[in-house]
């Protein structure tokens, strides 16, 4: 198996270049990619370390490295493209063609993608906080504010999809747990009911549960197949009895699992 160093280089965070450059790399099989993580490159000092490391990368690999940037001003992705490596701009490579469409000539400012807005900044903090304030069950307090509530049995994904959906979004996830109790209910529990319309189920394959919770509680009633099996059963069951809404988490990361419920309960982004 060929190996090849890959630099992922931003001015701000780096979490847009690095989702990008993953999408176009797992294209390709038979590579090792060793990644490295450059974020915060916004003067001419943090270009020329970067320059450093990549060409060190250059000779240690006798293999230009792969370089993705999200860098916008010119002066630091010229000190990059000096180097010797394979260069991937992808701010350059669109701006050039969105400014002859659009008829304006880009700012080519770095930094502009984050967050200035204090009133949008604000309102992610608050999503976040209203998340944690309502997860696992811990509060059925203004469930009311809740853009949505997710249910689901233990370890089927509630938690980290709330989170993500309040900090990417800035969503008022609320967590309800399914417990064995509610599970034996003819109904939705009271605590949730007047809330139906909020509730989106998580399914997730028995298999693939006990293996969770095997690492949580090592042979536990609570980890045996037949307990997840049961559990993931109820748990439909309820779920087509009182009509709520739900999705197989089992084979679906967060970030698929946030966009398929967005998609399917038309909630949208608070900020951009």
């Amino acid at each position: 198996m060929t190996s090849r160093t890959v630099f992922f280089v931003s001015d701000r965070t780096g979490i847009t270049v690095e989702t990008l450059g993953r999408a176009l790399l797992a294209q390709f099989e038979g590579v090792d990619f060793r990644p490295v993580n450059l974020p915060f490159v916004d003067d001419i000092s943090d270009a020329e370390e970067a320059a450093v490391l990549i060409n060190r990368a250059a000779e240690t690999d006798r293999a230009p490295p792969i370089v993705f940037s999200t860098l916008v001003d010119r002066k630091l992705r010229g000190i990059l493209q000096g180097c010797d490596c394979v260069f991937l701009g992808f701010f350059e490579h669109y701006l050039g063609r969105l400014s002859e469409t659009l008829g304006v000539k880009p700012l080519e400012a770095g930094g502009r993608s984050h967050l200035s807005d204090t009133s949008e900044y604000l309102q992610r903090i608050e999503a976040i906080n209203y998340t944690l304030d309502h997860d696992d069950g811990v509060s059925a307090e203004n469930l009311g504010k809740a853009d949505i509530i997710l249910t689901g049995v233990s370890r089927s994904g509630k938690t980290p999809t709330c989170l993500y959906l309040s900090m990417q979004f800035g969503i008022h996830a609320a967590n309800f747990p399914l417990t064995e109790d509610d599970l034996e209910l003819p109904q939705l529990p009271a605590s949730v009911k007047p809330y139906k319309e909020k509730l989106f189920g998580l399914k997730i394959d028995p298999r693939r549960i006990r293996n969770i919770r095997e690492q949580r509680r090592p042979n536990s009633r609570y980890a045996s197949l037949a307990q997840c099996q049961y559990e993931i059963r109820q748990a439909e069951r309820l779920f087509k009895k009182s009509h709520i809404p739900y999705i197989d988490s089992t084979s679906k990361s967060i970030e698929e699992i946030a966009t398929t419920i967005l998609q399917q309960t038309g909630l949208t982004r608070r900020f951009y």
